[in-house]
């Protein structure tokens, strides 16, 4: 039935039944679209492709029988976001999902599954055992100290559903797990396209955090539970030992030009560096207040701070891949394949030349 499916693309195009009445030049009217979304009535062919317009879906997707579901939604958002909008950020993740998990039913060895790493470090006790944790991880891993290149293509390797979505600026992310129609569980993380890069890659290995971590004890709050994922962000994108390496265990100065250097090399924000060489022991309380005041003169600090020198964005390309591999294979219809990552035919056209044309 439609209704699940019309209430969920409704809440994601933010619209009341009255205001998506009016947007399609009331060609049904409010409680008609109430009634399709309780499945008590089934709309017609011409309102369907009205309906389909105005949400921006697919008619296929709102009569489409897959059913997919979040938990443990936990979104990293500022003061302002409200309960609507995080169920329109639910609405849209659910939609990008369900394309992307099609694809990988259309390439049968395209599967990849999450599966929590068991490691005995990545239970803590305390927000600083998290340093510890980003540290096992990585040697489980096998990333040594070397700084990541894509955080997002990491993630997807590990069977992570990385999905970069249009966001409110105060919402950085979230994670979640999904489930379909009674399958294993899904691990999703969704970052917000319109950050910097840095955001974008602190956001992913916080949410990573989320993802790995087991908090031992009974003395955790939420404020602690982000502390620790915070921290283990930060060693996870800067290895200590690698930062020991480029900057030596203790330090009674730090140019801003060293900071650039070993921005452009992590690719973090300047602030999340001199945070670690505080956290580390490199510099002191003193000389870390210094700095702070001092990138706060110069906007890359506080509230109205503009990060000098930005990092490219992450994107997550998997799904895109495994759609143009399954198009040129012939596996799904040119058609089919610009459906699912929303996009035309004709730019589909373009993205499928072969290489040197």
């Amino acid at each position: 039935m439609i209704g699940n499916r019309l209430k969920l693309a409704r809440d994601a195009a933010g619209l009341s039944l009255r205001a998506l009445e009016e947007a399609v030049d009331g060609l049904v009217s409010a409680q008609a679209i109430g009634k399709y979304e309780n499945d008590q009535m089934m709309p017609g062919s011409d309102v369907l492709l009205a309906l389909a317009r105005v949400l921006k879906v697919s008619p296929e997707y709102l009569l489409s029988d897959r059913e997919v579901a979040l938990s443990g939604v936990d979104f990293r958002k500022g003061p302002a976001t409200g309960a609507r909008e995080e169920k329109a950020v639910e609405a849209i993740v659910i939609d990008h999902l369900e394309r992307y998990l099609e694809v990988e039913d259309i390439l049968p060895d395209a599967h990849l599954n999450w599966a929590a790493p068991r490691l005995k470090a990545l239970a803590i006790s305390t927000p600083e055992d998290a340093e510890d944790a980003a540290e096992a991880l990585r040697g489980a891993w096998q990333i040594g100290i070397d700084p990541i290149p894509s955080m997002a293509e990491l993630l997807e390797d590990y069977g992570v559903k990385v999905i970069a979505l249009d966001l409110p600026q105060a919402v950085s992310g979230s994670k979640a797990f999904a489930r379909r129609n009674g399958e294993r569980d899904v691990a999703v993380i969704v970052v917000n396209k319109n950050h910097n890069g840095e955001r974008q890659r602190f956001t992913l290995a916080h949410e990573l955090g989320h993802l790995v971590l087991t908090l031992q004890g009974e003395a955790w709050t939420d404020k602690t539970a982000e502390k620790a994922c915070d921290r283990f962000a930060g060693a996870f994108l800067v290895a200590r030992s690698m930062l020991y390496k480029r900057l030596g265990r203790v330090r009674t100065g730090l140019s801003m030009g060293e900071l650039l250097e070993l921005k452009g090399l992590f690719k973090v924000s300047v602030s999340m560096l001199v945070l670690r060489c505080k956290q580390l022991g490199i510099i002191s309380q003193a000389l870390f207040n210094r700095l702070w005041g001092q990138m706060v003169r110069m906007r890359w600090a506080g509230k109205a701070a503009v990060e000098p020198q930005p990092c490219a964005p992450e994107v997550p390309t998997r799904m895109e891949r495994l759609c143009l591999r399954a198009a040129t294979e012939q596996a799904i219809s040119d058609a089919k394949a610009a459906e699912l990552l929303q996009i035309s035919v004709r730019t589909l056209g373009e993205r499928l030349l072969p290489a040197g044309v």
